[in-house]
């Protein structure tokens, strides 16, 4: 049973990486969780809890980029990226900083997946609408798809890994942005300068800014576009008093969701049905179908090895305890992915029967990891795959070896400078 529960995982890995004539990743998914459960790796109750583990954080996530599909189709994001643009003021330089964060924005506040599936196509369109030479395309684009994840660390929502953490952890809105908040800004300003260092001979001088259109030329309801601001209000005063409250983030973030698409159904700039078809579904089926895979493998001695090596680091104190939970993460994101491996760790954390305040420290390094430690391999995370997705869509390919050659030396580099200031940061407030 222990080696048909590791097949089975390897399995729909290969399947969800490959995506054979374009199969949705979620299907495999779908199709290994049903056969986890026909073949007795998991029961019924298994799947029960693994749906515990889960529905926050896939509630959170649809909600979320229902929220960003609708902005989009307003033409918030692209009205943002015109502005900085303009800022840039025909600086080729200044516009690369400001994509990057304007990425790290959107990604902190409408999830990595969001930044990818959005600004992607917008970036991408503006710089060759700028006439921007081949080296510098790329150069933006790599950025983006880079920063998406890094700067997904700060609030619970900004990943669907943080969610997933926080809610095992049973970490809250409010805790969990005080320490990981200052953790952000550090991943932010390390990875611009890794980028700016690593690109910054592709990047030309200047670009002629009079290309650009006016900013409030792309929203395409005005009124709509005006009452979007009050929902993004609501949602970050609902994440605020969440913690307090004791109510799911989902809540709140299906709540706005629900506001912005009442606003929106007389919409002329909108529809409504395609936005429904637009959302994520297949990550839905793949949050579910993927955990109860990966949930077979807890007999399968994957989450004892795992313990063990959290374990030993910790003979050494907190700090490198810290630092192997980081690097662990990191390993087995950009080897399977890193939805699975964020509820690997956190098992084989559970299994090391830390005291609450180590393994809430702890729970932060599997975030990190599993969030900036996705940038080595495309297969690390899910935003990755759809950025390359979206990409291949516009003719620009990006082969698995230029991806890497460029994500080792820009993620180990970021990923080290990120896990040191967590491990500072914890360690001055604690837990």
């Amino acid at each position: 049973m222990q080696l048909l529960s590791v097949v089975l995982a390897a399995s729909v890995l290969l399947l969800v990486v490959w995506q054979p004539r374009g199969l949705s990743i979620g299907w495999p998914a779908a199709a290994g969780g049903a056969a986890a459960l026909a073949l007795g790796v998991v029961t019924w109750a298994d799947v029960i809890r693994v749906v515990a583990i889960v529905w926050d954080a896939t509630f959170t996530f649809v909600a979320l980029i229902f929220i960003s599909i609708v902005l989009d189709e307003v033409g918030f994001f692209q009205w943002a990226a015109l502005w900085m643009g303009r800022l840039a003021r025909g600086s080729a330089p200044r516009l690369f900083l400001s994509s990057i964060l304007l990425g790290a924005i959107v990604s902190a506040f409408f999830t990595n997946d969001g930044a990818a599936l959005i600004l992607t196509p917008i970036v991408y369109d503006e710089v060759v609408a700028l006439k921007l030479p081949p080296a510098a395309v790329l150069a933006f684009v790599m950025a983006g798809g880079f920063i998406a994840d890094t700067a997904s660390l700060p609030l619970v929502v900004s990943n669907l890994v943080n969610i997933l953490s926080a809610d095992f952890f049973h970490i809250g809105f409010v805790h969990y942005a005080q320490r990981m908040v200052p953790v952000d800004l550090v991943a932010v300003g390390a990875s611009l300068l890794a980028l700016v260092l690593y690109f910054r001979r592709s990047i030309p001088a200047a670009y002629d800014p009079g290309i650009l259109a006016d900013p409030i030329s792309a929203v395409r309801d005005l009124a709509l576009f005006r009452r979007s601001f009050y929902v993004l209000g609501f949602l970050m005063a609902g994440y605020l008093v969440s913690e307090a409250l004791h109510i799911p983030v989902s809540l709140v973030a299906v709540g706005a969701a629900a506001m912005l698409l009442l606003m929106a159904r007389r919409s002329a700039a909108l529809d409504l049905g395609r936005v429904v078809r637009a959302a994520p579904w297949k990550i839905v089926v793949f949050s579910v179908g993927m955990y109860v895979v990966i949930y077979g493998l807890r007999d399968a001695g994957l989450i004892r090895v795992v313990s063990d090596a959290i374990a030993a680091a910790g003979r050494g104190g907190r700090g490198p305890e810290i630092l192997a939970t980081g690097y662990l993460a990191t390993f087995l994101s950009s080897t399977v992915n890193n939805l699975p491996t964020v509820l690997v760790v956190a098992l084989g954390i559970r299994g090391t029967h830390a005291p609450l305040a180590l393994e809430h420290m702890l729970a932060l390094a599997n975030v990190v990891g599993s969030d900036l430690g996705t940038k080595i391999t495309p297969i690390g995370s899910l935003a990755t795959l759809l950025w390359l997705h979206i990409l291949e869509r516009r003719g620009l390919r990006i082969s698995w070896g230029t991806y890497m050659r460029v994500g080792v030396v820009l993620t180990l580099p970021v990923l080290t400078v990120v896990l040191l200031a967590l491990m500072g940061w914890l360690m001055a407030i604690g837990p």
